[in-house]
């Protein structure tokens, strides 16, 4: 790969990297640590890429650790029984996350409010 090959990818950005975090975050639905790959990917791109790119690596990492506090108010309430709500809540907001994001990397679009705790 050229030199202006890689200068013209930088300034435009490659949604390669952000679509291989998605994956992996789908992917860690079946093996969990695929999901703490895709975090480290996604702090290594985030600082290299353009804004709209930069906007998908913000709305992984925050969907990485939400999910995981999510996830754990699930387990330490399941005894309760409202965990159990709790984590299948987490786990469909996982994937709506997901989902939308691909989707609007797709577009080469930023997300509407990639600070959201929502959808």
């Amino acid at each position: 790969m050229t030199e202006q090959t890689t200068d013209i990818q930088q300034h435009t950005g490659e949604p390669g990297n952000a679509k291989i975090v998605y994956i992996l975050y789908f992917i860690s639905l079946v093996v969990g640590i695929t999901g703490l790959v895709g975090l480290v990917m996604a702090y290594i791109y985030k600082s290299d890429a353009p804004d709209w790119l930069r906007d998908h690596y913000r709305w992984q990492i925050r969907t990485f650790w939400i999910g995981l506090l999510y996830g754990f108010i699930g387990v330490v309430t399941a005894m309760f029984l409202v965990g159990y709500l709790i984590l299948l809540f987490t786990l469909v907001w996982f994937i709506v996350r997901c989902v939308k994001g691909l989707q609007r990397l797709e577009k080469r679009q930023p997300l509407a409010d990639s600070g959201s705790w929502m959808f």
